[in-house]
């Protein structure tokens, strides 16, 4: 059974940075493209950043526009855990943040995409 642990979310104030992690079981690590959404209550879950599985074109990475510029994701295969790090955090950034794996190759973009969630990790960012 495939499990994903986040970890590394809190209280900051806007304009901090967070990084959050994200460890995954399995030979599913390097197989499938990973990713993290967030959700706030009320709205959908939302995609925030995708990675391809390794070896995949060219490990194309994928960001909505709202957070382009300021996360970045990217991941440690030898401790088979994925990571999103956030800057210049604003607190429309806030949310629960789940890390997800993909259900083919490619980036997990929408909800549809997700074979597997990881349990949430909440981040909230205070003006």
């Amino acid at each position: 059974q495939v499990q994903l642990v986040e970890s590394g979310g809190g209280l900051v104030q806007s304009g901090d940075s967070l990084r959050l992690s994200c460890t995954v079981s399995g030979r599913i690590f390097s197989t499938y493209g990973l990713g993290w959404f967030r959700q706030v209550p009320g709205k959908e879950r939302e995609s925030v950043a995708a990675i391809e599985a390794i070896g995949f074109s060219r490990s194309t990475t994928y960001y909505a526009d709202s957070v382009k510029g300021r996360f970045t994701i990217y991941r440690d295969n030898a401790k088979n855990t994925l990571y999103l790090q956030m800057n210049n955090l604003q607190p429309e950034d806030t949310a629960i943040y789940y890390c997800a794996q993909g259900r083919y190759l490619r980036t997990p973009t929408s909800p549809a995409d997700v074979a597997s969630w990881g349990q949430g990790t909440q981040v909230t960012v205070s003006s």
